[in-house]
């Protein structure tokens, strides 16, 4: 099979395609052919800075060929997303049967992937932040998979301002498209305040400036793993609080909550109130192209790797044509 390895030699790293045999599934895992990866900001960082090879996890959907001792909740044939903390960029990959969801008839691969995790890390952001009818709500890194995500939320959960806060002021028709009535660029960031909640896929430097541009008793929800620092003062100086939100809290500590979240996300999607955007759809030999659209911020909505697609093609003047979006 075709696997992607991440590879290290004395600089920065490089993703690198190989041969290599299938895995099997072990106690409480399921072995899946896989149709979609998602690539995701967190795995892109880690790798950026990494001076040792590290494993490439994502999220995964596709279809169960084998399941693992202990496993009774699937079988193979089954349609499964979740996520693979390693060896994820494969045709086949070991899911943990724990971390599977099922995938309905009517959706693809590409669906699933761009929908699932980044629906819940969205849908429990956006409840951390206790938003009222009628307040304001910003949303950082709107264009990227979990932001527009959270835009449709908060824009369905009755805010009465919803801004996204973008890297470019080119993405501004494409988030409005997702429910935003304001785009701001993060230079301005704190001149279009205040907010009463704020949403944070950025982190790193940008967290003090949004920490600046919350309103009196405002709250900001930090889920990005960017991290930076915030000063108490700022808190105090506005009765305002930073709150801290990883999905991965709510899928061990409450798998019924989890469940509920999970199911409402395909309903919504199924009422066409819920919309997963994607960026491109690139073959496995096309990570690192995947990586650098992340990292650079190119992308608008998610981008996934599809094993048994065509290599990119390129198109006169040189420009990538692999079914992506400018």
């Amino acid at each position: 099979m075709l696997r992607i390895r991440h590879e290290v030699d004395g600089g920065p790293g490089l993703l690198h395609a190989e041969d290599a045999a299938p895995p099997e599934a072990g106690a409480g895992e399921l072995l899946v052919q896989v149709e979609a990866v998602g690539v995701t900001l967190p795995t892109v960082r880690r790798l950026r800075d990494s001076r040792e090879p590290l494993p490439l996890g994502g999220e995964i959907a596709g279809r169960v060929v084998a399941t693992g001792p202990g496993v009774t909740s699937f079988a193979p044939g089954d349609r499964v997303t979740g996520l693979c903390f390693a060896d994820a960029y494969a045709e086949f990959a070991v899911l943990p049967a724990a971390m599977a969801s099922r995938v309905p008839d009517d959706a693809t691969a590409v669906e699933a992937v761009a929908l699932v995790r980044s629906g819940l890390v969205a849908r429990g952001a956006y409840e951390a932040a206790r938003v009222e009818p009628g307040e304001s709500v910003l949303v950082t890194a709107a264009a990227g998979g979990v932001g527009t995500l959270a835009l449709q939320y908060a824009r369905a959960g009755g805010a009465g301002r919803v801004v996204a806060a973008v890297g470019s002021a080119a993405k501004a028709d494409f988030v409005r498209s997702l429910g935003a009535d304001e785009v701001v660029t993060y230079q301005d960031l704190d001149r279009h305040g205040p907010y009463d909640a704020i949403l944070d896929g950025v982190g790193g430097d940008l967290l003090p400036t949004a920490v600046r541009a919350l309103a009196t008793g405002g709250r900001l929800v930090a889920y990005s793993s960017g991290g930076g620092t915030v000063e108490a003062y700022e808190l105090l100086l506005r009765g305002a609080s930073v709150i801290g939100f990883q999905i991965r809290a709510i899928a061990v500590g409450r798998p019924g909550l989890y469940a509920r979240w999970r199911a409402d996300l395909w309903h919504r999607r199924a009422a066409g109130t819920l919309r997963p955007a994607v960026h491109a759809e690139l073959p496995l030999t096309a990570a690192a192209h995947a990586h650098t659209l992340i990292e650079r911020r190119r992308n608008l909505g998610k981008v996934v790797l599809v094993p048994g697609a065509p290599s990119p093609r390129t198109a006169p003047g040189g420009r990538r044509d692999p079914k992506e979006r400018a």
